[in-house]
C-alpha cells in the first residue's frame, strides 16, 4: 500500500501543479524566441502528462502480482486497453496545446475563416472527444485492473485516510473543469466513472482503486452540479 499511496500522491501533486500552471501568469511567456507555444501549453502536452502517465503505469504494475490470471485473455485485453487509452490522451494533448494556443492567439477575433474555423474545430471538439475517450479507457482499465488482482492486506484506517486524501485532490481537479465553465460531455464522462467505480465498490468489495475513484469522482460531481447550479 505504500507505493499506491506514493503514486497517487503524484497525481494529487500533478493536480495542484496543473492548476498553478493554468492560472499562473508566469506560465504566459513564450518557450523559444519563435513563440511556436507558451509555457502554458508546452508544460500542458509533455511535462505534466508525462509525469502522471508514467505515475499510472507504475500504480498499474504495483496492481499486478503473480496469479493465474496474468496469463488470461482478460488481463491481456485490460492491458490493450490501457495501452490505447495511453495512445489516445497523447494524441488529446498534442492536438488541444496546439490548437488552443493558435485559437487564442489568432482566432478570437476571426472565427469563420477557413483556417481558424479548423483550428477552433480540434481546439474545442475533436481534441476533447479524443481526450475523453482516452481518458474512460485507462481508467477504467486500472479499475478492471483493480477488479482481476484484488489487493491482499486488509485496508487499515490510515489507508483508508490516505486514499479519501488523494483522492480530495483528484475530486479538486474535477471541480476545477466543470464547476465553472458550460458543461458538456466531461459531466457525463465523470458521471459513468464515479457510477463504474461505485459499483464495483459495491460488488466486489473496499479495494484500494474502487475507494479512491468512487471518492474522488462522487466529490467533483456532485461540487460541480451544487456550484454550477449556484451560478446559474
Amino acid at each position: 500500500m505504500s507505493r499506491i499511496h506514493s503514486l497517487l500522491a503524484v497525481q494529487s501533486v500533478v493536480a495542484i501543479l496543473v492548476s498553478f500552471n493554468r492560472l499562473g501568469t508566469w506560465t504566459l511567456g513564450y518557450v523559444l524566441p519563435n513563440q511556436f507555444l507558451r509555457w502554458v501549453d508546452f508544460n500542458n502536452m509533455l511535462v505534466l502528462p508525462l509525469i502522471s502517465l508514467a505515475a499510472f503505469y507504475l500504480l498499474k504494475k504495483s496492481i499486478e502480482y503473480d496469479s493465474p490470471a496474468r496469463e488470461g485473455r482478460a488481463h491481456l485485453a485490460i492491458n490493450l486497453v490501457f495501452i490505447v487509452g495511453i495512445y489516445l490522451l497523447a494524441s488529446s494533448y498534442g492536438d488541444h496545446e496546439v490548437t488552443n494556443y493558435l485559437h487564442v492567439r489568432f482566432c478570437l477575433n476571426d472565427p469563420i475563416s477557413d483556417l481558424c474555423r479548423i483550428v477552433i474545430f480540434n481546439d474545442d471538439e475533436f481534441s476533447h472527444w479524443v481526450f475523453f475517450t482516452g481518458f474512460v479507457m485507462m481508467n477504467a482499465a486500472l479499475l478492471f485492473l483493480q477488479n482481476l488482482f484484488h489487493h491482499k492486506e486488509t485496508l487499515t484506517r490510515v489507508d483508508n485516510s490516505l486514499l479519501i486524501l488523494n483522492s480530495i485532490f483528484l475530486g479538486a481537479g474535477v471541480f476545477a473543469n466543470l464547476g465553472f465553465e458550460e458543461i458538456g460531455l466531461d459531466l457525463y464522462i465523470v458521471a459513468l466513472l464515479a457510477i463504474l467505480s461505485t459499483y464495483l465498490l459495491w460488488m466486489r468489495g473496499r479495494q484500494p482503486l474502487f475507494i479512491y475513484y468512487t471518492s474522488a469522482y462522487w466529490l467533483g460531481l456532485v461540487s460541480s452540479l451544487i456550484a454550477q447550479a449556484i451560478i446559474s
